[in-house]
Order: structure tokens, then sequence, then C-alpha cells
């Protein structure tokens, strides 16, 4: 499995993944690696639906995506692969999957949490998790949509002064 691009986006496949990025991209196969959408077959199947139909989508759990990766069979797939988190991320990476760069590009506000930009809000353990990420080697890049502008995504936390 090719990674083409790394997105952490807590709506996985929508609008802006399935017509923006995939086509930006240039992958032709999506994958939401996320346990609790893999486990619910309703939030699955609405998932799915929103892809392109010229695109093979899946959403599995981030363990299976990760056998996944590995396997020789999967070794031709173009993949945008979208998870929920940076802990998400870290998992995969901890089961072998090679990632030198992650587009941070949507985390959905909630009680607790940092508004970084207008699409990104951070809860104390993602701080942790992107820190790991950084201390790895890992690129981690913010944007929103492949016609707005990116910025270093560690220089957005250091300014709000989260590290």
């Amino acid at each position: 499995m090719k990674i083409k691009w790394l997105r952490i986006d807590s709506r996985l496949i929508h609008g802006q993944v399935a017509n923006n990025w995939v086509n930006h991209v240039g992958a032709s196969t999506i994958i939401a690696a996320n346990d609790s959408a893999a486990k619910d077959d309703l939030r699955k199947t609405l998932l799915l639906q929103v892809a392109p139909g010229r695109t093979k989508s899946y959403v599995m759990s981030v363990d299976k995506t990760a056998r996944c990766y590995k396997n020789p069979a999967y070794e031709n797939l173009d993949v945008l692969l979208v998870v929920e988190n940076p802990t998400d991320v870290l998992r995969l990476i901890d089961q072998g999957v090679e990632v030198n760069s992650v587009n941070v590009g949507g985390i959905t506000f909630k009680e607790g949490m940092t508004l970084i930009s207008e699409a990104v809000s951070v809860s104390p353990q993602d701080v942790k998790s992107f820190v790991e990420l950084d201390k790895r080697g890992v690129k981690l890049v913010l944007q929103q949509l492949p016609n707005t502008a990116s910025s270093d995504f560690m220089s957005r936390l250091k300014s709000k002064g989260l590290i």
C-alpha cells in the first residue's frame, strides 16, 4: 500500500476529502481508519456513501489498516488514509506503517479543547500525541483544503502556548 496522503479529520470521509483531496493527491482508494466507525454499521454505510464512485473506499479499524498496509496483496493501492486523531497515527506507526507527513485538516471542537484554527481544535491528549509525532520526525502540516495556505502545525501549537 502506498499512502499518498495521510489526513487527520474527525469527520473522516466527507466532501472535502472525497472531492478535493482525492483528486489533488491522485489516490485511487480512500481508507478511513477508525475503530468506532468500523464497528458501527450505520456510520460505516454513511461514510462509504460519500466517497466518489470512481474511488474504492473502506472503513476499517486501525489495526486492520496496519495489517493491510503490510499485506503484499495491496502493495499497488494508492491510498488517501484518513484518521480521526493523532493518537491513531501513532498506533499506525507503532504497527509498522511508514508515515513521513500528516495533513492536519479538521478536528471538531468539543469541551476542553483549544481552537487552533477555524477547522482544528486539540485536546491535551492530542497535544501529547502531536509532540510525540514531531519527536519521531513526522512533518505536521495544517491545511484544510488543497487550494488554501498550509502552515507548520507545531509552530501553531507553540504560538497558542500549548507546547
